[in-house]
């Protein structure tokens, strides 16, 4: 007896707006909200900036986002060229090369800020990264901010096909578990595929799911194509996804268990109501969070 595998069907995909600066060193697509097109679509996850390959130049001054706070959710910043460093107003200081990844829980609040690495600052170099915004549940906004510092050497990567890879951020694939600590169940793989190659995803049921297409190009299904820089969101069915390249491609995977809340947002706080925004505001201005 023949049992047919039921597929996870591609119910939209966007194509990401044209590129803008933030601050004086990061120039990125923001992939979602994107108008809040996406919404609860893509909960737990929030935010998503894409940081294409870039050149800077040179530079005697690091280039980046300064003093900035966050409050209500974490930050995932996803390396994969050049070297970025960062320090915050608890006195936490610390730098990602190319395959690291920070995982920063901003919590109750903090204050920070993010440069290019001072000695790639003064060679000069290309630049591209993610930074992915995740939801934190309600009863976990007000936890102490802390850090989880991701090197490489510690993500698994699952070998598929002849030359791709799969590494597994954070949740499981192919009985491995990423280093990745989550507060809602989570599932994020940086997949690399060669053009030519496949691979097979087997996600769960009542998850949300996005692939980003940073680069190249991908059939989903053997159905619906995708291109750099698009997002393809899926239903909630359990089941697989094919994924073919057919030029070479760097994937991001999204798929987590969505968070059933209210959403108030403002700017780098990502909160349950208006009032606790107003709260994080008053808390900022008061000092609260810290200063650099």
């Amino acid at each position: 007896m023949t049992t047919t595998k039921t597929i996870k069907q591609v119910t939209e995909i966007y194509k990401a707006p044209a590129p803008h600066t933030v601050g004086d060193g990061f120039r990125v697509q923001n992939v979602f909200p994107n108008g809040n097109r996406l919404g609860r679509r893509i909960s737990p996850f929030f935010l998503l900036d894409y940081a294409a390959p870039a050149y800077f130049p040179p530079a005697s001054k690091p280039r980046g986002v300064d003093e900035h706070p966050h409050a209500g959710f974490e930050t995932v910043s996803i390396l994969y060229q050049g070297a970025l460093e960062h320090r915050d107003s608890a006195g936490n200081y610390g730098k990602l090369t190319a395959g690291d990844v920070q995982w920063m829980t901003a919590g109750s609040g903090l204050v920070h800020e993010e440069k290019h690495e001072t000695e790639f600052s003064k060679r000069g170099g290309i630049l591209e990264a993610v930074q992915l915004w995740v939801n934190l549940p309600k009863a976990h906004k007000r936890t102490a901010p802390h850090y989880q510092d991701l090197s490489k050497d510690g993500i698994p990567v699952i070998p598929v096909g002849k030359e791709s890879y799969i590494r597994v951020i954070a949740g499981r694939f192919d009985g491995q578990t990423g280093p990745a600590q989550t507060y809602t169940p989570i599932n994020l793989y940086d997949i690399q595929l060669k053009a030519g190659d496949t691979v097979t995803l087997s996600l769960p049921e009542g998850y949300n799911t996005g692939i980003i297409t940073l680069k190249g190009a991908v059939i989903f299904n053997e159905a619906d194509k995708a291109h750099g820089v698009e997002i393809a969101l899926f239903d909630t069915s359990e089941g697989e996804i094919l994924i073919s390249a057919t030029e070479d491609a760097a994937l991001l995977v999204l798929n987590g268990e969505p968070i059933n809340e209210p959403i108030f947002a403002y700017g780098p706080f990502l909160m349950n109501t208006q009032e606790e925004i107003t709260q994080a505001i008053d808390d900022y201005n008061a000092g609260k969070m810290g200063r650099l």
